[in-house]
């Protein structure tokens, strides 16, 4: 039997902003990677960078951990 992610990230809003919830509750709304690892990590649940992909985690609706923009594409990398 299959179990859900304790973390859901849901799809970008209008201003890039990615509602969050944790064990079914809504936790608050990230904007971006660093966002989500610090409720991650509030809520006591393992941290690492390598966590942002285990599916047994976090579930990413509506594009994955690098998608910030509402229309789904990923922000350009800084530098």
């Amino acid at each position: 039997m299959s179990t859900r992610p304790p973390v859901v990230v849901m799809p970008p809003e209008s201003d890039g902003g990615r509602p969050v919830t944790i064990r079914g509750e809504p936790a608050e709304t990230a904007y971006s990677l660093f966002d989500v690892m610090d409720l991650v990590h509030r809520a006591g649940l393992p941290a690492e960078d390598r966590a942002i992909d285990d599916p047994e985690l976090i579930e990413w609706r509506g594009g994955g951990p690098y998608d910030w923009n509402a229309n789904g594409t990923a922000d350009a990398p800084n530098g």
